[in-house]
């Protein structure tokens, strides 16, 4: 077995940045950005008013009251057509363009108004103020969302901003995903003796698309050599093969011989963690171009708790992301914990916050065949191998879910 910290590094070290493509920026939402995203032009082009109100010369308004002429209204879109000279105002709306000789504007509120008259009769009036200057916001070449970052609906609007109808975004990781067993049925089906309901393969294409990736559920291999290597043909042009189930070394045990059968390289198999020790990684195919290969644990927990610890960053790695997780937070324990073995635990725990920030308090029953708990977790307590007891109220590490 090797150690939690080891086969994360082995792992991403197999994968890199997929390549680009061009995408509609009203497609983009979540995508991975591949190249950043600079400014085509200033914003706003021109100084504009940030109120409604009048645009006029602060030294006009140094003394209140002041009346002032109205010589022009501009409307937002529209430009002045003449400047604004001592004693003068211009009726002017927010987002319409500052007309010259202007240098502050006076909220509406500030003022009363009698036909071309207006009397500011209250507030301080500075030069600038109420005042969007010309490249306020972003200018020019000025880049407003680097690479390597899932683009949120703010780095839309901005990308828009930045006046770019699309983005080029890293392709989508495909995952191909086998779950294997004679015991398996799918959701809805008919359960004859001795089969269960599978939720693999449905859980992890889910997991797959949470992460960015595109995921191809194959369904699920019999316990037979031909029918899994035929599904495991079917993966070929995939980025990433998923198996769950089938990858120890039992008689029933198919998944790892028949890669291996195939021209399957092994990297590792077995990993010091709970839940989550029969987890196998692989490359099929030639060295560097190889499929490759993630056999997860069968049990539905296990499946799930080792998708999050290792094919979420191996996803985030083909997607170029910065930041590749999974996200590990500080959090007091909710209750005590004895002292752990060799193998690094995850704990399925329930997470609450509080003023004093988070608090994680581990389900009594960890059996890697129960979702319910899985479901109602927020975080994974991370248990070194060898930890002594803990307390309640004690910091602990956690995987946050969700």
């Amino acid at each position: 077995m090797i150690p939690v910290e080891e086969a994360t590094q082995r792992i991403l070290a197999a994968f890199a940045p997929l390549g680009g493509e061009i995408v509609a920026l009203d497609q983009a939402l979540g995508r991975a950005l591949a190249k950043p995203i600079a400014a085509r032009l200033d914003h706003p082009p021109q100084a504009v008013s940030a109120m409604d109100g009048y645009a006029v010369r602060a030294a006009d308004v140094a003394t209140i009251p002041a009346r002032l002429m109205v010589v022009e209204s501009i409307a937002a879109g529209s430009l002045p057509v003449r400047a604004v000279g001592a004693g003068e105002a211009a009726r002017i709306f927010t987002g319409s363009a500052l007309p010259k000789g202007a240098d502050c504007i006076v909220i509406q509120e500030n003022t009363t108004r009698d036909g071309d008259w207006v009397t500011i009769v209250e507030g301080t009036h500075a030069a600038g103020r109420h005042i969007r200057a010309t490249g306020n916001d972003f200018q020019r070449g000025q880049v407003g969302v680097e690479a390597g970052r899932r683009l949120t609906p703010s780095d839309i609007g901005l990308a828009a901003a930045m006046n770019w109808p699309w983005v080029e975004v890293v392709r989508k990781p495909r995952v191909a995903i086998i779950s294997t067993g004679n015991e398996l049925a799918q959701p809805g089906e008919d359960l004859l003796p001795g089969q269960i309901v599978a939720s693999n393969g449905i859980a992890l294409a889910a997991f797959v698309a949470s992460c960015g990736g595109d995921p191809l559920n194959l369904g699920i291999a019999r316990d037979e050599r031909a029918a899994l290597g035929d599904m495991i043909d079917r993966a070929a042009g995939a980025d990433l093969l998923l198996t769950s189930g089938g990858a120890s070394v039992g008689e029933h045990d198919l998944v790892q011989g028949v890669l291996k059968s195939k021209g399957m390289d092994l990297d590792f198999w077995k990993i010091a963690m709970r839940p989550g020790k029969p987890l196998m990684f692989g490359r099929l195919g030639a060295a560097q171009q190889g499929l490759r290969v993630i056999g997860l644990p069968g049990n539905p927990v296990s499946a799930l708790v080792t998708a999050a610890l290792f094919v979420g960053p191996a996803i985030a790695r083909m997607l170029g992301l910065r930041e590749v997780g999974p996200r590990v937070v500080r959090a007091r324990l909710g209750c005590d914990l004895p002292a752990n073995d060799q193998r690094q635990d995850y704990l399925r725990a329930a997470v609450v916050a509080d003023a004093d920030g988070l608090v994680a308090t581990p389900f009594g029953k960890q059996d890697s065949a129960m979702l319910t708990a899985l479901s109602r977790s927020g975080g994974l307590v991370i248990r070194a191998p060898h930890s002594p007891a803990i307390k309640a109220g004690e910091t602990v590490e956690m995987v946050l879910l969700g």
